[in-house]
């Protein structure tokens, strides 16, 4: 297996719902459930990787609050070297609502901090030659894009090829969002978007064709995956060929870090060296089973073989 390693934003989550309709100022609502954890696309990332048994690494910063030393501890020694910044962690509350919907409120904390200098202060190029790093949370790790050029030239140095996942951004898909986004793509190996990301990004209303367009503005040999929910995910080989995977169905219980889950379990078979076709399936698979299950999981559970 090529060394993995993932590069963003880690934070805390705290789910709560399902809030309907939307409560006046001043009242108080009770909701059934709440959930407080590793949050953030490179959090949600890192943990299905822990649960699947992958070996990787995860670059990522945290407060100086009692928020930041519980993320830490969540990732045990992977956590070891993430550099701290004064001040509160960053949290999201996500309340989620009876049909499906969620509505997020983030407080900005560590995550505008961190930057490329905390990146190698966890990372070590040589370790990670011939790997894949999965970039991600671009739209809210505010210094760490202004050096995206020297991390992507860092990444080139050692021969890792750069997978991104962008996320939404805070503003949507202006015209200035699209050309930093185009730009980055040129220097990335594989490009991790859901559908209405894609199609938005390349402003093209089929998520295939979408897929095609920007893998035109990317390297040699480079692929893009779309991750398009219950409908299963799509993916454009380096050829320009499209592949299909359908999605199981199944009782959605969570689906906050779905995509996420799916850059798992994809880049998790990928770095195996399974094909592109396998690598979808996989992550399918993993996000399906992670969607629909109280507590979370990421691996089915095996029978135990009759006595």
């Amino acid at each position: 297996m090529i060394p993995l390693a993932v590069i963003g934003n880690v934070n805390v989550d705290l789910i709560m719902g399902p809030a309907a309709p939307w409560p006046q100022p001043g009242t108080e609502v009770i909701v059934d459930h709440d959930d407080l954890r590793v949050g953030g696309s490179a959090g949600n990332t890192g943990l299905a990787w822990l649960a699947l048994g992958a070996p990787f690494e995860i670059a990522a910063s945290i407060g100086s609050d009692r928020f930041g030393a519980w993320l830490a501890e969540g990732f045990g020694n992977h956590a070891r070297d993430w550099p701290v910044h004064e001040g509160g962690t960053t949290l999201t509350v996500g309340i989620t609502h009876p049909d499906g919907e969620r509505t997020f409120f983030t407080t900005r904390g560590h995550l505008p901090l961190f930057d490329l200098e905390d990146v190698l202060a966890v990372l070590d190029g040589a370790r990670l030659a011939g790997g894949i790093a999965l970039v991600c949370g671009s739209f809210l790790t505010d210094r760490l894009v202004q050096d995206y050029d020297r991390l992507f030239d860092w990444a080139d140095r050692h021969g890792i090829a750069v997978a991104l996942d962008t996320g939404w951004p805070l503003d949507g898909w202006t015209a200035a969002n699209r050309t930093a986004a185009t730009a980055w793509l040129s220097r990335c190996r594989i490009a991790l978007f859901n559908e209405v990301e894609t199609t938005s990004l390349a402003g093209v209303a089929d998520p295939a064709e979408a897929a095609r367009t920007l893998r035109r503005g990317m390297p040699e040999g480079a692929v893009v995956v779309v991750k398009c929910g219950p409908k299963g995910a799509i993916a454009v080989d380096a050829e320009g060929e499209v592949l299909r995977t359908a999605a199981p169905t199944v009782e959605v219980v969570d689906t906050i870090g779905a995509g996420d889950v799916f850059n798992a379990g994809f880049l998790a078979a990928y770095a195996a060296g399974e094909g592109l076709e396998q690598s979808l399936a996989a992550g399918v698979a993993v996000a399906s089973l992670a969607i629909s299950t109280n507590p979370r999981r990421y691996v089915p559970i095996r029978k135990e073989a009759s006595a």
